[in-house]
């Protein structure tokens, strides 16, 4: 067996499209049905990565339509076309933008990636962080305590690890 090296109109879109790609999947092509094609991006919402999907340009502005019932239409997204080729375009802006504009106009001539980008995680709340910290410095000296916490949240580091010495600063009675 050999490998035989060639374009990707997924990583190629990747590559242009602008959203994260150090964690991404390919999800191939999206069901023809609006409900089944809804019910597959709602399982698809939480994961944080880049979803990749390839469309017919016939269906494109409905598909981004159910993209924005089930992913949000505040995520940021990339229609990436003719991938290569003479007429090689990327549009980017929120899912609902995109939307908004292939619905209303002439659906687009060529192969068609659509790319999502991954959910924002949503803030933590001090409370969580608090307890979080708390749990996690009962067995790891501050810096990794602070260090796993942040990246288990989403959370800045160096906030999380101020947050750190002050939780330990009052817990040995101390005020700073």
């Amino acid at each position: 067996m050999t490998a035989a090296p060639g374009a990707s109109a997924a990583l190629a879109a990747l590559s242009i499209s602008g959203l994260p790609s150090d964690r991404f999947l390919f999800a191939g092509f999206p069901s023809t049905k609006s409900g089944a094609r809804t019910r597959e991006f709602t399982e698809l919402a939480a994961l944080r990565a880049t979803l990749i999907f390839y469309e017919s340009p016939r269906r494109l502005a409905e598909c981004l339509s159910d993209m924005v019932r089930a992913l949000g239409g505040s995520r940021p997204a990339c229609v990436a076309r003719e991938l290569t080729k003479r007429f090689e375009e990327a549009r980017r802006g929120t899912l609902a933008d995109l939307a908004a504009a292939y619905a209303a106009e002439a659906p687009p001539k060529g192969e068609v990636v659509i790319l999502v980008g991954p959910p924002e995680r949503a803030a933590a709340a001090p409370e969580d962080i608090d307890d979080a910290l708390a749990d996690a410095l009962r067995t790891m000296r501050t810096k990794d305590a602070a260090k796993a916490v942040a990246e288990a949240l989403g959370a800045s580091r160096q906030e999380v690890y101020q947050r750190a010495l002050a939780l330990k600063n009052e817990g040995d009675g101390e005020e700073r």
